[in-house]
């Protein structure tokens, strides 16, 4: 990190001349990681935590209705509810997850290393509390922030519970290269076994598996799928998938990731915005901003399983990053929805399986 004082005093000169800007922006602009940025406020209204963030999560519970927030470069997603249900599993992948029909996300826990307590002044609003998780690059990986119902007293425990017995920003930023993953180039994979493959998955789980196995990018299998499993189509088609979601209250599966957390909102969509480049959902309990200008390919995509075939529309950026996906609402033993399987007819003239 750069010198402290130095960074403390132009942020505070940018803030002055830029007071709209959000804090990922207010890092990008000091050159900074987020995760540094929120560090600079410790001891004025940033507690900087330490421990256990598998218990601080399941303690979260006790705070009430709160609001949970991941997202990635180009899209948000926040979501309200209890933080109820969750559970840890063992081995290398220290992965975990909360299941509820409000507050859904799968934990990895390998990325969580940084954790504060943030207070923010909202004027006129009063003022928001929050848990704010970032990895060892400082990029965030949850957010969970107070509701005008959250119970404070809970919220304060938790951060007796878990406050740092050092109050100081971070000085230990991984800022080491970063590695490019390598797959397979085309000519090296067995496309008749992958394809056969594809046509045999039971559970839609079961295709991370199938990536893994061949080494291949998520759009690239998607180049390489047997025909009528797959078709990339207009960046224009999300806000056609959502907006009639909307018009015949079709409920859907939105996900949005971090690199250590999934984040999962089922249920309907209704008020629908655009302000700019942001195509928005702004309903009372789940929010999710999508910056259309980042949207590089759209793919549709088929999935055999044992209840049939499952139906995703899937978001990428000019990286092969995944951004946003979504599925037709379902549990495991029921098939997909008639009218999202019509939803996604009428974003193609072109065939592909039902």
């Amino acid at each position: 990190m750069k010198d402290i004082f130095n960074l403390k005093q132009e942020l505070t000169n940018l803030k002055a001349n830029e007071p709209k800007l959000r804090a990922r922006d207010l890092a990008q602009k000091l050159g900074i990681s987020e995760g540094e940025l929120i560090s600079l406020s410790v001891g004025e209204n940033v507690t900087r935590l330490s421990g256990d963030w598998k218990s601080l999560l399941k303690n979260l519970k006790d705070v009430g209705y709160v609001m949970g927030l991941t997202r990635n470069e180009y899209c948000v997603h926040e979501r309200k509810g209890v933080y109820d249900n969750i559970k840890f599993y063992g081995g290398g992948h220290n992965m975990g997850v909360a299941v509820n029909p409000d507050i859904d996300l799968r934990f990895f826990m390998n990325e969580w290393k940084y954790g504060f307590a943030v207070e923010m002044d909202r004027g006129k609003m009063g003022k928001l509390y929050g848990f704010q998780f970032f990895n060892a690059r400082g990029e965030a990986v949850h957010k969970v922030y107070t509701t005008s119902t959250s119970d404070l007293e809970a919220y304060q425990k938790v951060v007796n519970l878990f406050i740092a017995d050092v109050q100081e920003p971070i000085i230990d930023i991984d800022s080491s290269p970063v590695a490019k993953e390598e797959f397979a180039k085309d000519s090296e994979i067995d496309i008749p076994k992958f394809q056969e493959a594809w046509r045999n998955l039971k559970d839609t789980h079961d295709f991370f598996g199938l990536l893994r196995k061949h080494n291949l990018s998520r759009t690239q299998s998607f180049r390489l799928a047997p025909g009528g499993f797959t078709q990339k189509i207009d960046n224009e088609a999300v806000i056609r998938t959502l907006s009639q979601a909307s018009e015949i209250q079709v409920p859907i599966m939105c996900f949005v990731h971090s690199k250590g957390c999934i984040q999962i909102h089922t249920g309907e969509v209704n008020q629908l915005k655009t302000y700019g480049s942001w195509y928005n959902v702004m309903d009372e309990k789940f929010n999710l901003h999508l910056n259309l200008d980042g949207v590089a390919e759209t793919w549709i995509v088929k999935k055999p399983t044992n209840d049939g075939i499952v139906t995703s529309v899937e978001l990428f950026d000019k990286n092969g990053e995944l951004i946003v996906y979504f599925f037709g609402a379902r549990k495991p033993g029921k098939p997909e929805l008639e009218q999202w399987r019509t939803i996604v007819k009428n974003l193609t003239n072109a065939e592909i399986l039902a």
